[in-house]
């Protein structure tokens, strides 16, 4: 794996002090949602860290520099849904042979997970009923494969422009479904409990 590119980079001095995928989570829930008041956006880790804040894709790319900083490959998870829902984007780490996520997500659901899961489709499925809308609907259908930003040059770190070529080519990666289309009419619809909770907002 090569190195982190852009280590003389004032603003990612922070990255040190983030040492492990915890301390990337406790440092990712400090920023401020970004309600994309200026119009739709996807920034970079360095835009990310100038503006103070980040919705999902950007919470996922900062963290995995920070991840990739520290010596851990900087992978993304897209978690697709159907049509009437968003997608969620987090960024996944291993600890020996588990995975585990780093997640930007303003409610109290969808958030970070521990290095317990055997695979990247078991991690993927323990988001399968916390995602669902205010109807009761449950709208996770598939995950992709983890996405490789080492494949990419590393201008994703730094850009002031848009990454609209990473969010596309995520959006194209090779996705799995989590269940066939067959089964899609047993599925049981979220409590009032659950709707409840999901209103929490951190921001």
């Amino acid at each position: 794996m090569r190195k982190f590119p852009a280590g003389e980079i004032k603003e990612f001095k922070i990255f040190k002090k983030l040492t492990s995928p915890q301390k990337i989570q406790d440092f990712l829930d400090g920023i401020p949602m970004n309600f994309e008041k200026r119009g739709e956006e996807h920034k970079s880790p360095l835009m990310t860290l100038r503006r103070n804040n980040a919705h999902c894709i950007e919470g996922a790319l900062l963290a995995a520099a920070a991840l990739w900083y520290n010596g851990k490959k900087p992978l993304l998870l897209d978690l697709k849904t159907s049509q009437d829902d968003e997608d969620h984007v987090i960024a996944l780490f291993k600890d020996g042979s588990r995975w585990g996520a780093i997640s930007k997500t303003n409610h109290a659901v969808l958030r970070y997970r521990d290095p317990i899961y055997i695979s990247v489709r078991e991690l993927a499925a323990s988001y399968f009923n916390e995602y669902f809308l205010d109807s009761r609907k449950k709208t996770l259908r598939s995950y992709s494969a983890p996405f490789e930003l080492l494949k990419h040059d590393d201008s994703w770190l730094t850009t002031d422009k848009n990454l609209w070529n990473i969010s596309d080519a995520l959006d194209e990666a090779k996705h799995f479904p989590l269940f066939g289309k067959n089964l899609e009419h047993k599925l049981r619809q979220s409590d009032q409990i659950e709707i409840k909770a999901g209103d929490i907002a951190e921001w």
